[in-house]
């Protein structure tokens, strides 16, 4: 009986002591952590990666100081290339950090504020139209027809009048349709519908850019500042004096399109377009994510400049003049139109 007690007095004085050890070592590591592992890759976390309380992970201090940024994101969340054994070598970066600040500009800076400028664009054109309606010819019509454009000019114009169209509403979709256009389809048939966008907005695109510089070799000539263009410029073309300011084949407002908003611009995104659809010809471009990012914000950019100036000029081209549409659609034009709106021009082909 006494040999029996013995044994189990033993055996409970083993567990006890077991227990014990057991006890202060997990205290021990609570109060010294120990130094992160290596990495499976190879590629050591810093140190600095690592929180200073490990005990802030498990009670949820961590999460609270830092809710949207846990300490194991930290590394990754870097802009070192970490080794890869595949070709992309773009895939060592796990989070690109400039990729969120792209978001940002994207659907931030160039949406809100490009979105409130194309607006006020818009309805500033419907309150001037409203407000002064079209501008009338001061003379009756002579009936007298003056050659203005030919025939390949007209062809050129309506070439990348059409093709400008389709980039700009596809465009737009492709950056606004998210906060209308899924709503109401859904967004399988959205994404469906995106998809033929943005086929459309590539494959027209090249159009686009071959129809600016034809365009620009025909009319360079006549769009060199010469007389009569700073006076229509501290003027506004007489617009609101309502006084009669003689120019040339081109006004300086038609100038100042064709320089800043066709030439420009349009060269503009064409380049940036090109690098997005990666066809950038007679030169060895790398196609980075950051690249596309930077291309991405000066197209974005550009089109919305763009495409708030092609407002005005499509308004006075059409409905907000009388008489300024026959040019491009016939070839000639009325000559109390010309002798009005181009006197210059005009008083030269009668001399």
């Amino acid at each position: 009986m006494k040999r029996s007690f013995s044994k189990v007095l033993r055996t409970l004085v083993v567990a006890a002591g077991l227990s014990l050890t057991l006890a202060s070592g997990m205290s021990f590591a609570e109060r010294a952590p120990m130094a992160p592992l290596p990495s499976p890759s190879g590629v050591d976390v810093p140190p600095a990666s690592v929180p200073a309380n490990p005990n802030a992970l498990a009670n949820g201090t961590q999460a609270q100081a830092q809710p949207a940024n846990p300490s194991i994101f930290m590394a990754p969340n870097s802009d070192p290339q970490n080794y890869v054994s595949i070709p992309d070598k773009q895939a060592g970066v796990l989070i690109q950090r400039a990729g969120q600040e792209w978001r940002v500009i994207r659907n931030g800076i160039i949406t809100v504020y490009g979105g409130w400028l194309l607006a006020i664009a818009f309805f500033g054109i419907i309150a001037m139209y409203t407000i002064k309606g079209s501008i009338k010819l001061h003379e009756p019509l002579s009936s007298i027809k003056v050659k203005r454009f030919s025939a390949f000019d007209r062809i050129t114009h309506w070439v990348m009048a059409f093709s400008f169209l389709a980039l700009a509403f596809t465009g737009l979709l492709i950056l606004y349709g998210k906060y209308f256009a899924m709503p109401l389809m859904g967004g399988v048939a959205y994404g469906s519908f995106l998809m033929v966008c943005k086929n459309i907005h590539n494959f027209t695109g090249p159009l686009f850019t071959l129809s600016i510089v034809i365009f620009f070799l025909l009319f360079v000539g006549k769009n060199i500042p010469g007389k009569g263009d700073l006076n229509w410029l501290l003027t506004f073309g007489g617009m609101f004096s309502g006084k009669h300011v003689p120019a040339g084949f081109f006004n300086m407002g038609e100038k100042f399109w064709f320089w800043f908003g066709m030439t420009f611009l349009g060269l503009v995104i064409s380049a940036s377009g090109f690098v997005l659809d990666m066809i950038v010809p007679f030169m060895q471009i790398e196609y980075l994510r950051g690249t596309m990012q930077i291309a991405n914000i000066i197209h974005s950019s550009a089109a919305i400049l763009m495409t708030t100036m092609a407002m005005g000029h499509i308004y006075i081209g059409t409905i907000g003049m009388q008489g300024s549409i026959d040019g491009m659609k016939t070839g000639y034009v009325d000559a109390t139109w010309a002798k009005e709106h181009h006197e210059l021009w005009y008083d030269k082909l009668n001399k």
